[in-house]
């Protein structure tokens, strides 16, 4: 056990007593308060743990805690401003009702908003393709592929 520094969503955060393979979802839920970021598979194959590690999609149950020490995190609680605005991402999944259940919502979010930071006009195979890791029971990928369409045109008119 050991303790370590970790930067999430802008702030520096020690956290005591972390065993070298713990994975990052449970040091961002259980022992900084991070909910946000769910729990589906364990097996970082369903996609609702995605948070960003230096700007890049990645799933927080299988990421050890300890090889993100020193790396900017990104959960979902950190890509609204921070007057509360949200990312336009966040605002184009309510405008296009993306979420039912919601569960994987945060995930489908985190990855969008990484492909969206390296694309700013994805195509369909290019949202397809970013977005495949990501599993949705409800089945809304139509509107996750609208919403990312959406959110591309919000972001390139902010330019």
């Amino acid at each position: 056990m050991s303790k370590i520094e970790l930067n999430v969503n802008g702030q520096w955060q020690t956290v005591d007593d972390v065993p070298p393979d713990m994975p990052l979802l449970w040091v961002l839920r259980d022992r900084l308060g991070l909910t946000g970021t769910r729990f589906g598979c364990g097996m970082a194959q369903c996609g609702a743990c995605t948070v960003h590690l230096e700007g890049n999609p990645v799933r927080a149950c299988s990421v050890p805690a300890s090889a993100a020490v020193g790396s900017r995190i990104t959960t979902i609680e950190g890509l609204a401003a921070a007057d509360g605005t949200l990312h336009a991402v966040q605002q184009a999944w309510l405008e296009h009702d993306v979420a039912q259940c919601g569960y994987c919502q945060s995930g489908q979010i985190m990855s969008a908003t990484a492909l969206l930071a390296r694309n700013s006009k994805p195509s369909d195979a290019d949202i397809d393709a970013a977005m495949a890791g990501n599993i949705c029971r409800c089945g809304t990928y139509v509107r996750i592929r609208k919403a990312i369409h959406s959110a591309a045109t919000a972001l390139r008119a902010r330019i």
